[in-house]
């Protein structure tokens, strides 16, 4: 929850709970403009304004990623606070705006108030109009008028967002950083205590056996917050278990006394018919937000790690490093796919398909399983009071908010239909994969709209509950429509944890498998270093595999490898607390 003062500012951390705090002052002086506002600028209004959902989302997103304190003390003013008025604090000769004027900005025209205002990195803008398309919902917006929302926004937020997103006239002017005040947080909980101790005393890589291990670390780092939205799944949680439970039906037919001295896992991937890009191994890793709420580095761990790897990257279009940041990190022909998930405003997405056909990625992986967000009730209880009927100044409204996931897919196109292939093929030539297929039936129209690919995914169990494994489907593919495997490349995700469930999944016909949870937990822990790690473990779990299966290359992998027991349904797992 954001802080109750009004023009404070609190430096905290999604990792650290430390108890002093930096000098926002100081960094204010240094701040620069993210743009300036001209008079030519001013007069293009707010046409851009509901881009903002992909920098401005945060507002609701930082309200449920950091700890909050019960309380503030040892404030001090550096120096009384000077008001300007609001046609001097938008003057572009560079008047400083006080903290007090900011502040002043806090209520709905419509109620009685002159606009909303926030003040981000010693910048102040104008986020009135902007409101009522917050995809986390108005309250938080409205609850946070007239303050500082700097160390809420900025962790979780590429440094381009407000730039590439908000138009210049709504950048109001500079922050007069003798306005700003200074204070301590209370004394640590006792669960940010446990945090740090944990985080000071980590296992080293070396005990590090399995994802697993990496899961039960990032657990015991984590905030609350972060944990609830990197774990949590839709509903009761069932078809999560059940991604992991669908490996436990197919079981391995090994051949033996076969010469397996030297095996070979890599793959060519995305446009296999043709050319195609060497991978080498059948895995990648998912598109996956948020990283920074596990680690200062977030993605860019993700980015260098794959590229040291030689195995693809999956980009989140939700990423919380900018997409320049991650591609300027790639070592030369690194395999990169970008997922999109389709604006309501096309113009926007058009936009970011030219960038990325521009900067050298490999393919998009068209998103289709999350026309809206499944119901992550973990995620949504870290929301606390946004998730109920909030109050908009005395008027009842019904809120937005549901988490972190809520936060940051308001822009989402829910009228997404296979006509927009065309769309897509005008707009930008890479190869288009899928992500979400979830029967015979659609992979069987994703041949005939003539797609490169499709990925088997329910959304790692967090939109639809009860929803079919990505294996499961994969097993009812082979067995109805094993031609389809030759006209298509099949990747698939969920539920996967070790380097024998990727020999499983690729004897039954899939090209590459991905991950996305896991990767988040090492990265939470152990940054670059912990990606490394994790892809080390499956790297050994499927060279010894193959060679225990009697294989050495990929394409040896055949259904004829395995059998398939009778689906059972698995007892429901015990309800989060």
């Amino acid at each position: 929850m954001f802080r109750s003062a009004v023009h404070s500012t609190v430096r905290t951390s999604p990792i650290h709970s430390p108890l002093l705090l930096r000098n926002s002052a100081q960094r204010s002086l240094r701040a620069r403009p993210l743009f300036t506002s001209t008079a030519s600028s001013a007069k293009k209004g707010s046409k851009n304004i509901t881009g903002l959902i992909a920098g401005l989302s945060g507002l609701a997103l930082l309200a449920s990623v950091l700890p909050t304190r019960k309380s503030v003390h040892n404030e001090a003013v550096r120096s009384p606070p000077s008001k300007v008025s609001p046609s001097a604090a938008a003057d572009p000769e560079g008047k400083l705006i006080s903290m007090d004027t900011v502040a002043e900005y806090n209520r709905l025209p419509s109620d009685g108030g002159k606009g909303l205002w926030v003040a981000i990195k010693g910048q102040v803008y104008d986020v009135t109009e902007f409101v009522d398309d917050h995809p986390g919902g108005r309250n938080i917006i409205l609850k946070n008028a007239g303050k500082d929302v700097t160390e809420l926004y900025e962790p979780i937020h590429p440094p381009n967002a407000l730039q590439d997103n908000l138009d210049p006239s709504k950048h109001i002017g500079q922050v007069d950083p003798a306005t700003i005040q200074i204070r301590q947080a209370d004394e640590e909980t006792e669960k940010d205590r446990k945090r740090r101790i944990a985080r000071e005393n980590l296992p080293s890589l070396g005990s590090v056996l399995n994802l697993d291990d990496f899961e039960r670390i990032a657990e015991s780092i984590l905030t609350d917050q972060a944990w609830a939205y990197y774990s949590s799944a839709a509903d009761d949680e069932v078809t999560k278990a059940q991604n992991r439970a669908a490996f436990q039906r197919i079981v391995f037919r090994p051949r033996i006394l076969r010469a397996i001295g030297d095996v070979d896992s890599s793959v060519k991937l995305i446009n296999s018919k043709g050319n195609g890009y060497t991978s080498s191994l059948p895995l990648y890793i998912s598109p996956a937000a948020m990283a920074k709420l596990g680690h200062p580095d977030g993605e860019l761990n993700l980015t260098r790690g794959a590229g040291k790897a030689d195995i693809i990257q999956g980009i989140s279009a939700n990423a919380s490093v900018g997409l320049d940041d991650m591609l300027d990190n790639r070592k030369p022909g690194q395999l990169i796919i970008y997922q999109l998930y389709v604006n309501k405003d096309r113009a926007a997405s058009e936009r970011i398909l030219k960038k990325v056909e521009e900067r050298g990625v490999n393919a998009i992986m068209l998103t289709v399983d999350a026309p809206v967000m499944g119901k992550r009730e973990r995620d949504m209880r870290t929301k606390g009071e946004e998730v109920e009927l909030g109050v908009d100044h005395g008027k009842d409204v019904k809120a937005k908010g549901g988490g972190v996931a809520q936060a940051i897919s308001g822009y989402i196109d829910p009228n997404l239909t296979w006509d927009d292939i065309r769309w897509f093929r005008k707009t930008c030539k890479l190869p288009l994969y899928l992500k979400g297929i979830q029967s015979v039936e659609d992979v069987e129209l994703a041949v005939k709209h003539g797609v490169e690919g499709v990925v088997l995914s329910n959304h790692g169990g967090r939109s639809l509950e009860y929803s079919p494994a990505a294996l499961d489907v994969l097993v009812e593919l082979r067995q109805k429509r094993p031609d389809l495997f030759d006209k298509i490349e099949v990747f698939m995700d969920g539920g996967v944890r070790r380097g024998t469930d990727v020999l499983k999944a690729v004897a039954l016909g899939a090209k590459a498998v991905g991950l996305g949870r896991p990767f988040l937990y090492a990265q939470s822990g152990y940054g670059e270093a912990g990606v490394t790690r994790a892809i080390q473990i499956l790297e050994d779990e499927i060279h010894r595999g193959m060679r225990l299966l009697g294989v050495t290359s990929v394409d040896q992998l055949t259904p004829e490898m395995i059998d398939i027991l009778p689906r059972q349904f698995f007892p429901m797992p015990p309800k989060a607390d």
